[in-house]
């Protein structure tokens, strides 16, 4: 396993965690009211059966269609906005274009969490029953088929970004393939692969969530790519970062149950970098791997875990990726105002409560 060497911290001076925690918990709170009208207006234009899965997914009321407050982070349309801000649109984030283009990568985003949920059984989402398990697997997959639709269609009234969240649909379909693939395989293990396997997913949809924000802004590769590195790079900071709180975080703060990754042997970013440790606790894991014993164990595994580096190296690692976001960034030129934005979401997706 390759050991990256860890990056300067994102906030250069220990005060300004605090700083950057508080402007982007503003962020999100400010993104998810912008949003919302018009989120509301797409999904209340689906059929009565979809548009109550569609709702009780994306928090907005529960399984009798009530008023309930169990929205996402917001994080990828936080970042539309912000991109959109830092290559120079309206400063106010009040723009209806960007507000779209923010909407369809909440859609998006939730479209893939419906497919993934069922595809990886996962039964808890936003601290409650995913919508497979409230609905059933025929509505919630259905539901997400209409979700993408809604997407693509939000964007198809700007005449920009169709063909960059098709190809980044795809790619998405390339990650989710290899991540079947992949689960339930620790005798072969490979680090490098479930780090592409993180830029395929995570990293392609906050890739495309920031180059669509400047996209709204500047139409053209040669002004957006710096965005979309910027957030391909943050979002495998994000991911390795997400690994690291299903093991060693707080439920109530992930809503979702602890070492559940664990429990059901996914190979997770540190696990896989726990695996192919070369140590004795790795091999120790992969053992416990392959008797899969369900929830049996899993504080052990957690501990050889930790004790293989498989910790150490995925925080590492985080930070790095955080670092090239940081650098991809700088290569943007963004508006200062909206570049501290910017790096507070990457404060945010690299620590997160760990």
């Amino acid at each position: 396993m390759t050991r990256a060497a860890a990056e300067p911290g994102i906030a250069k001076d220990p005060a300004d965690g605090p700083i950057l925690a508080g402007l982007a918990g503003r962020l999100l709170k400010e993104t998810r009211e912008l949003i919302e009208p018009t989120l509301r207006t797409a999904i209340d234009g689906l059929p009565p059966r979809v548009r109550l899965v569609a709702g009780y997914h994306a928090g907005l009321w529960d399984a009798e269609g009530r008023p309930a407050g169990h929205p996402g982070k917001a994080l990828r349309p936080a970042l539309v906005l912000s991109s959109g801000r830092a290559a120079g649109a309206d400063a106010t984030g009040g723009s209806e274009r960007l507000i779209a283009a923010a909407v369809a990568v909440e859609l998006m985003h939730d479209f893939t969490l419906l497919h993934d949920d069922v595809m990886d059984g996962d039964a808890v989402r936003r601290h409650r029953p995913a919508a497979w398990d409230v609905f059933g697997v025929p509505y919630a997959v259905l539901t997400g088929d209409a979700l993408l639709a809604l997407a693509l269609n939000q964007l198809s009234r700007l005449g920009a970004g169709v063909e960059t969240m098709a190809a980044t649909f795809l790619e998405l379909c390339v990650g989710q393939g290899t991540d079947l693939e992949v689960q339930g395989r620790s005798d072969d293990a490979d680090l490098d692969r479930c780090l592409a396997l993180a830029e395929a997913k995570t990293g392609a949809l906050l890739g495309c969530a920031c180059q669509l924000g400047a996209m709204v802004t500047h139409l053209g590769e040669c002004e957006t790519a710096p965005y979309r590195d910027f957030g391909r790079h943050l979002g495998v900071a994000f991911q390795l970062t997400d690994d690291l709180l299903g093991i060693w975080g707080d439920p109530e703060l992930t809503g979702k149950p602890i070492h559940a990754d664990l429990a059901a042997r996914r190979l997770t970013l540190p696990v896989a970098a726990a695996l192919t440790s070369g140590t004795g606790a790795g091999e120790r894991l992969r053992l416990l791997y392959a008797a899969d014993n369900g929830p049996a164990g899993t504080g052990l595994m957690a501990d050889l875990v930790e004790q293989a580096g498989g910790r150490a190296w995925a925080q590492t690692e985080a930070d790095r990726r955080a670092g090239l976001a940081l650098d991809a960034l700088d290569r943007a030129r963004p508006e200062p105002g909206a570049a501290a934005e910017l790096r507070a979401l990457v404060e945010l997706a690299r620590r997160r409560e760990l």
